[in-house]
């Protein structure tokens, strides 16, 4: 399947589109074609059935989150709505990474380390929502993203106490300011990596040195001062092991609201917003004829 990225089109004012609402974000994203039902049909955990054609097919088994592309991406996106639907006031939110002082490499430790960190939290801050995601290194120790999602301002929190309180290392906090899409500005940092690291594993660096790989540019704030960095996008994700729950929400984490409706009507619902995003791509398959048309807008209702 080729992704071809496309001039952004006009989207008639009735055509069907989804809309997607995430907080102080809203995605509008139009489709040339819909599908009505879904095309596979799950047998048993072995065998699947292409309704299309009626053949009885294997699933495949993956050795690690990138085997399967698709399946990776959607996590992210998942987690990149939660983030989007839950983080509306950057002033109630801390963005903590936490870190193991040795090379830590059992993911069953890394989530019982971080379920024992939440309830000390909770206990000298009191009540908050969370959602934490999980980052492999080229050394094969974890990284632990935690956004806490408080009721009102987050207090201030030095990051010598909250190393005290996860107590297997040490912490980072970042500010989200002035970030128009929170979910997009931080799922990048599980599924992209800096260059200098990524060329540490074979795998990776095969596959950037076959062209297969984008290279990107990032400014970063480092203690005040902009500097620029190269980054490899997607570069980490075959570093997540088979199966493995790249993140996970507490309890009071809402999920975004999607629908369906006309151009016109969703155009009426971000007519207060900031169109910030625009991407309009093609989907094409030689082998089938099969090509699809998709354009993604995303507007934000607190930006100017």
């Amino acid at each position: 399947m080729e992704v071809k990225n496309i001039d952004n089109i006009k989207v008639h004012e009735d055509s069907k589109v989804r809309v997607k609402e995430m907080g102080n974000i809203t995605e509008i994203m139009y489709s040339d074609s819909y599908a009505s039902r879904c095309s596979i049909k799950k047998l048993d955990k072995h065998t699947y059935i292409d309704l299309a054609t009626g053949d009885i097919k294997e699933f495949k088994k993956m050795e690690n989150r990138a085997c399967d592309i698709a399946s990776v991406r959607k996590s992210l996106g998942r987690l990149r709505d939660y983030l989007n639907t839950n983080i509306t006031d950057v002033n109630r939110c801390k963005w903590i990474t936490l870190t193991y002082a040795e090379n830590m490499t059992d993911p069953k430790k890394l989530y019982k380390d971080f379920d024992k960190f939440v309830k000390r939290a909770r206990y000298r801050f009191g009540r908050f929502e969370y959602i934490v995601a999980m980052e492999p290194q080229s050394r094969g120790a974890w990284h632990a993203h935690i956004v806490m999602i408080f009721n009102d301002k987050a207090p201030f929190i030095p990051n010598s106490e909250m190393a005290e309180i996860w107590g297997h290392g040490f912490t980072t906090t970042k500010k989200l300011d002035d970030v128009d899409n929170v979910g997009a500005y931080l799922t990048a940092y599980l599924g992209d990596m800096e260059v200098e690291d990524a060329v540490q594993d074979g795998e990776v660096l095969q596959r950037a040195l076959s062209g297969s790989m984008i290279v990107k540019e990032v400014e970063v704030d480092i203690n005040g001062d902009k500097v620029k960095k190269s980054y490899l996008k997607g570069a980490r994700l075959y570093m997540y092991p088979a199966q493995f729950n790249l993140y996970r929400c507490s309890r009071g984490i809402k999920k975004p609201t999607v629908y369906y409706d006309t151009e016109k009507n969703a155009q009426k619902k971000v007519s207060a917003g900031t169109l910030t995003y625009q991407k309009s791509i093609e989907l094409i398959d030689q082998s089938s004829d099969f090509k699809k048309v998709l354009d993604y807008r995303y507007y934000n209702s607190i930006r100017d």
